[in-house]
């Protein structure tokens, strides 16, 4: 958990109470001075109330040139915002014909291959030619081709297990299970696909194993609501790595505890799978936990395979079930056949199966930029969440006024980061997240490290004292040897 320093949550809370007390102030005067005319809804009722609608008005459309912006070119290390400007503050953005060509700190790009590619890019256009865009057809009925089942043969040859399913939407992952235990910081397509399978719901404090076995144990004591019926499945639902928090999922003490309460395990290695392990294989690989002892693995393509979709790996019995039983598979479209060669592609390069050696460097590299950039940050006295390995490292801005502040200096200074604020974090926790790339060079990580330090001096967002120079230089040397 996130122990906020006292005095900014003062800050926090008082500028957020000013900004509640402003819009109001405005919200009454406009209908004092709008009390004349018709709200024009014509007898439909207005989308957004209440409180929802006045962070709409009075906070977010006030920032709102921080989120979305548009980009002209392939995520690659460097890329092309599009600028955008306003007439009607902030209201309303127009896109201009001006680009900016930034330092890309925020896309999923974990290995690069994301922009053309020397071996992937030749062999998607080679399938675009054969094949067509779409298949125009789920599954199901006429929409799979034979690069599905290699793509499906791949994942679970890759990821460990017997089998696996593909779907053409990483975000759409859905199961019926009686009892789900869910970490309190799973991301929403895990909340919404959990809600959706009408199962009892359960939630334990992040990433902390001993407070997931305080509530199996009370779970599996009072069984289900009302009636007290044993439990008929239990599955206990985390992430290989939390995307908001950059940090890794304590995965062996977890699985140890499902085998103890015979739980089944789910494991979400969208931001994982790809990007960290020696071999690429996820956090498995780099906790040394035995894929066999999680049940379901699920993925994503959009991060470290430069794709779309995503996959759920487990028992054949399980992928069979899901083929017959998945709306995702007997209804959606199938994937783009172009999308599933890039997948097919890019993990061969990363087994090495191209001949060449590239996927080794990539994973090396992306280890190596990451834990570089991270142990900088925090030198310069930022406060950084998550773990070493990880690519996704949050910056905390906390304060309101301090998101919009960090976010356009740094375009000023051709940077380009992603902001997360409520609703997609708690109130108080605003921040900047930062993705690094296996595609980043060296000269790259310094320019974004120069710019976020300047930025940060300026917003005021260094809440620890920097280290000095000399003691940089010496953990340098201690690593390097």
């Amino acid at each position: 958990m996130i122990a906020i320093p006292y005095v900014t949550a003062l800050t926090t809370y008082f500028s957020y109470g000013l900004l509640f007390v402003f819009g109001q102030i405005r919200d009454l005067f406009r209908k004092i001075l709008d009390w004349s005319r018709s709200n024009n809804l014509q007898g439909y009722a207005p989308i957004c109330l209440g409180l929802e609608d006045f962070y709409k008005r009075r906070l977010y459309l006030r920032i709102q040139d921080c989120f979305g912006r548009p980009i002209s070119s392939a995520p690659d290390a460097w890329l092309d915002v599009i600028e955008r400007n306003s007439n009607d503050n902030n209201k309303t953005l127009k896109r201009t014909s001006n680009i900016s060509r930034c330092l890309n700190l925020g896309s999923y790009n974990y290995l690069g291959f994301a922009a053309s590619d020397e071996y992937c890019t030749p062999r998607v256009i080679e399938s675009l030619k054969k094949f067509s865009p779409s298949t125009c057809s789920s599954r199901a009925d006429g929409g799979t081709i034979m690069m599905h089942n290699e793509l499906e043969k791949y994942v679970a040859n890759f990821v460990g297990k017997p089998a696996a399913i593909v779907f053409g939407m990483g975000y759409v992952t859905n199961s019926a299970i009686r009892l789900i235990i869910s970490d309190s910081l799973n991301h929403s397509s895990i909340v919404n696909g959990a809600r959706g399978s009408g199962a009892t719901i359960r939630v334990f404090q992040h990433n902390t194993p001993s407070h997931l076995e305080e509530v199996l144990r009370e779970q599996i004591a009072e069984g289900q609501p009302r009636t007290h019926r044993p439990w008929k499945k239990i599955i206990v639902v985390v992430e290989g790595i939390y995307s908001m928090e950059g940090d890794l999922c304590k995965l062996p003490e977890i699985i140890a505890i499902c085998k103890k309460y015979k739980a089944y395990s789910y494991l979400d290695e969208a931001h994982s799978i790809g990007a960290v392990g020696k071999t690429g294989r996820g956090v498995c690989e780099l906790l040394g936990v035995d894929p066999a002892d999680v049940d379901i693995l699920m993925g994503t393509f959009t991060k470290s395979f430069g794709s779309c979709g995503g996959y759920i790996a487990g028992s054949k019995e399980l992928i069979q079930y899901l083929k017959h039983t998945s709306p995702a598979h007997l209804y959606a479209t199938s994937m783009s056949p172009p999308a599933v060669q890039q997948i097919i592609s890019s993990i061969k390069v990363i087994l090495g199966e191209d001949g060449s050696c590239r996927g080794a460097q990539k994973l090396a590299q992306i280890r190596e930029n990451s834990n570089f950039f991270r142990s900088e940050l925090q030198s310069m006295g930022f406060e950084v969440l998550g773990d070493n390995d990880s690519p996704v490292m949050p910056i905390m801005l906390y304060n309101p006024g301090k998101i919009p502040a960090f976010s356009r200096e740094c375009l000023k200074q051709n940077v380009a980061v992603v902001m997360s604020a409520f609703p997609a974090t708690p109130l108080l926790l605003a921040r900047a997240r930062i993705c690094i790339s296996a595609s980043h060079t060296k000269e790259d990580l310094i320019k974004g490290l120069e710019v976020i330090s300047r930025v940060g001096d300026l917003v005021g967002i260094k809440y620890f004292p920097a280290q000095p120079k000399e003691q940089q230089q010496e953990e340098k040397t201690s690593k390097l040897d």
